[in-house]
């Protein structure tokens, strides 16, 4: 039986008793399923865990699509304040923090 699939760990936390899991995403029938562990003391650096990941998405279609990362990223940031300002997603979301 197979699983979900998975994203490989990152070649600088392979080995790392210290690296702590931080968030994990799934895109399941269209919606997203999350599990992540609060792991910070404040909650502003969720902020920049989330900046970063957006970062880092925009380099990559910025890579594999004809939108540079300046757009990519507008986009990213134009759904990020929509989405905030009226959640698409109430009650259909699943999460599990531990």
């Amino acid at each position: 039986m197979s699983g979900p699939r998975e994203q490989p760990l990152p070649p600088d936390v392979i080995g790392r008793n210290d690296a702590v899991e931080v968030l994990r995403a799934f895109v399941v029938d269209g919606g997203l399923s999350i599990a992540f562990t609060r792991a910070f003391e404040e909650p502003d650096m969720w902020g920049m865990l989330l900046v970063d990941i957006a970062r880092h998405a925009a380099r990559a279609f910025s890579r594999e699509t004809d939108l540079s990362e300046q757009e990519a990223l507008a986009r990213i940031v134009d759904m990020f304040q929509a989405e905030l300002a009226r959640p698409s997603d109430l009650g259909e979301t699943s999460s599990r923090t531990q």
